[in-house]
């Protein structure tokens, strides 16, 4: 645990009890502040009781007048679509707001901090896609190289249950827009922004709105070093604007299928290899194509994005690459779950969108695909470049019949569920295909989250596969 020590003495009021709410009260509590806890729902507040902590009804104003700061996890809306009751109190009595993340960088430096010879650094990963494989890749590639490193954030552990940091330590963080549009301190060494494709537009106002919350993770603290992808018109403006000069090197600009020029500092991979290019001259290039836990363009990106952190970080290209190598992916994420026959089986569950489906298509050349799910707003259309690799598609969910009108020109079969999509793609699939599960579409028509789904889906590859 990271000790809150900045409120001690003072009360703290907590807005919502899942991991993160919790474990700001703990840190707070061990810094000596006297944390108050609500949630709606009357479980959370059993189990924050059940700890020994404060349970109050925060929204009225005498709660606000006894409290300090008001820490909101990071689901519950504090502008759009409309404001939490509780924020709007904490606003009208000009108690400030803040979450996890914001005490997070506030308890940085404190401690034994002052007497490491090479005090910890704070690498923060945010974006639309891929900021999941990024962060755990960063923490791979480090940790390969025997650096100690710790990963949390919106992946792994909540930031404030990390053990302290040691001399030279490195923390690895996942930032969504939900935790970077609140934090009051943000303040990271390194700052990776992938890229920026339309999502959470509800809660963020639109797509502007959404693109500022990431923005904060570069204009609030300003970090040493910016690793920015510049494949969106975004990604172009951020990079424009952290730059003092064309041969700035406090930026790295990163692109998947652009060949990149210039001064600076620059990470591109084209037809499958790495290039990093700095001041004008090749400085190394790694062949993505044997690295088995990154297919696609998509993570080739990725990669691009944990090459450069690394990289500022001071590892050597040919120290980067062994790590890549060993790299096995994450769950639900382009996982390669199994290969039997000269069929190699994906599953890549957390393909919720069709951006992300499409990412996954353009991944493999001949694929036997599972979609299907809970329809999401925009329909299926921007699928279409991707679906000149599928051989056949196996459509599951309870809108199974819907989702597969969208599929136009390409041969489709009504599966419904998991178990019968899986036999018939494995009994179809050919020497050199893919039998691929990248859904385009939610999993709560049929499963808890995503992860369930995976979970499937690997379980009836095994049952099918006679493992």
């Amino acid at each position: 645990m990271i000790p809150v020590t900045d409120m001690a003495g003072q009360k703290v009021g907590i807005l919502g009890l899942g991991r993160s709410g919790l474990s700001a009260a703990r840190a707070l509590q061990a810094g000596g502040a006297e944390p108050v806890l609500w949630d709606d729902n009357p479980d959370a507040r059993a189990r924050a009781e059940a700890e020994g902590f404060v349970v109050e009804q925060l929204g009225s104003a005498r709660a606000m007048q006894e409290i300090a700061l008001l820490v909101v996890s990071p689901g519950i809306p504090h502008l759009y679509p409309e404001p939490n009751p509780v924020i709007a109190a904490a606003w009208e009595a000009g108690v400030p707001v803040d979450n996890d993340i914001g005490l997070f960088f506030r308890a940085l430096g404190h401690g034994e901090w002052a007497a490491f010879d090479s005090p910890p650094k704070v690498v923060a990963v945010t974006g639309s896609n891929g900021k999941s494989t990024t962060s755990a890749l960063i923490h791979h590639i480090l940790e390969e190289a025997g650096k100690p490193v710790e990963l949390a954030g919106n992946i792994g552990r909540g930031v404030l249950d990390l053990d302290p940091p040691e001399d030279g330590a490195v923390i690895v963080l996942e930032l969504s827009s939900y935790q970077s549009e609140l934090a009051r301190a943000l303040t990271p060494d390194i700052a990776v922004f992938t890229n920026l494709t339309a999502d959470h537009l509800d809660r963020h106002g639109g797509l502007g709105g959404y693109f500022a919350a990431k923005r904060r993770l570069f204009a609030e603290g300003g970090p040493d070093r910016a690793v920015i992808g510049v494949d969106e018109p975004e990604g172009r403006f951020l990079a424009n604007q952290i730059a003092t000069a064309p041969g700035d090197d406090r930026l790295i600009r990163i692109s998947s299928g652009t060949k990149l020029s210039g001064p600076g500092w620059q990470v591109f991979a084209k037809k499958g290899f790495l290039t990093e290019w700095r001041k004008g001259k090749q400085i190394g290039s790694i062949d993505l194509r044997e690295v088995a836990g990154l297919p696609g363009a998509h993570n080739h990106q990725n990669a691009c994005a944990a090459y450069a952190a690394t990289r500022a970080l001071g590892l050597g290209p040919r120290q980067i690459e062994a790590a890549m190598k060993t790299f096995e992916g994450l769950p639900h994420r382009s996982q390669i779950v199994a290969r039997e026959g000269g069929v190699t089986f994906v599953n890549d569950s957390k393909a919720t969108n069709v951006d992300s489906a499409l990412k996954a298509l353009l991944a493999f050349d001949r694929i036997r695909w599972v979609c299907g799910g809970l329809m999401k707003e925009g329909g299926l259309s921007a699928l279409e470049p991707g679906l000149a690799h599928v051989s056949k598609a196996y459509v599951i969910g309870r809108e199974a019949a819907q989702f597969a009108l969208g599929l136009t020109g390409t041969e489709v079969e009504i599966c419904t569920d998991m178990a019968r999509a899986v036999e018939k793609a494995a009994a179809d699939a050919e020497p050199g295909e893919t039998v691929l599960l990248a859904p385009a579409a939610a999993s709560f028509d049929q499963y808890d989250n995503f992860e369930k789904r995976g979970e499937d889906f690997a379980a009836q590859v095994a049952r099918v596969l006679g493992r």
